[in-house]
């Protein structure tokens, strides 16, 4: 069965925190099956209970804490809330990917903490921005480069729309990284580092073509940094995302 459509819970953040109940029944009424997590650590067991009351999944967290000096407190929480996925989402400086040694560097990070994850049935992923693939090296982007000295057990999510922002085309990169791409961060916008996002399917991204690259069991999440307008607008947003994704599927 396909896995179903999550959404990253930073784009309801200030909704999150004020009501975080209402926030999650609003979303699995949007249609959303899934959530994953941006705060592992401010309450797992409650968000657990949350999710599990809505028939909701979680389908991963952003633990940026993994990158402290004491990751096992932060691996605890992410098999509390029920998910196998922990990844690290910033943290590493945008330096790193500059070089060769930077990018070593920063897969030897990552790297260590495959095992300790393991102990707890998890896997270990990183999450792109834009400075991840802005950097060339020949013909591939740093991102590239990273993969290959990743060790198998970590995966990349990678950002759509940041990875596009940073020059790539974004279904040749899917391609290329294959199965190492566990799960996918879909938004949309004019393509720009600055301006809010749109609904997915109202700006500038060809999601058909991002699917259709994709490895067909890696998690769809939609994501929106910001949006343009008020709450209402934003979950009207995070409804039309939803449908559009809904229709590509069907066709």
């Amino acid at each position: 069965m396909p896995r179903p459509l999550s959404v990253q819970l930073y784009s309801v953040r200030d909704q999150f925190v004020a009501d975080r109940a209402g926030t999650l029944r609003r979303l699995a009424a949007l249609g959303y099956g899934a959530v994953e997590a941006y705060d592992v650590l401010g309450d797992p067991k409650g968000l657990r209970q949350l999710v599990d009351e809505l028939g909701l999944t979680v389908s991963g967290a952003h633990a940026v804490q993994l990158l402290g000096p004491e990751p096992e407190p932060v691996l605890d929480a992410v098999a509390t809330l029920g998910t196998d996925h922990a990844i690290v989402p910033a943290g590493i400086a945008p330096e790193e990917f500059t070089s060769r040694d930077g990018l070593a560097r920063t897969a030897d990070r990552l790297n260590s903490l495959a095992s300790a994850a393991e102990r707890h049935g998890i896997r270990i992923g990183y999450h792109n921005h834009w400075w991840e693939i802005e950097p060339r090296f020949g013909d591939r982007h740093a991102v590239d480069v990273l993969a290959e000295l990743l060790d198998p057990a970590v995966f990349l999510e990678i950002d759509t729309y940041w990875a596009a922002v940073g020059g790539a085309d974004v279904p040749a990169l899917l391609r290329r990284l294959g199965d190492r791409v566990r799960a996918l961060h879909l938004k949309d916008g004019p393509g720009t580092k600055e301006d809010p996002n749109v609904a997915v399917g109202g700006g500038v991204m060809p999601v058909r073509d991002i699917l259709g690259a994709a490895a067909p069991d890696a998690w769809r999440i939609v994501e929106f940094d910001s949006c343009a307008g008020d709450a209402d607008a934003l979950f009207d947003a995070l409804a039309a995302s939803r449908a559009h994704l809904a229709s590509l599927a069907a066709s």
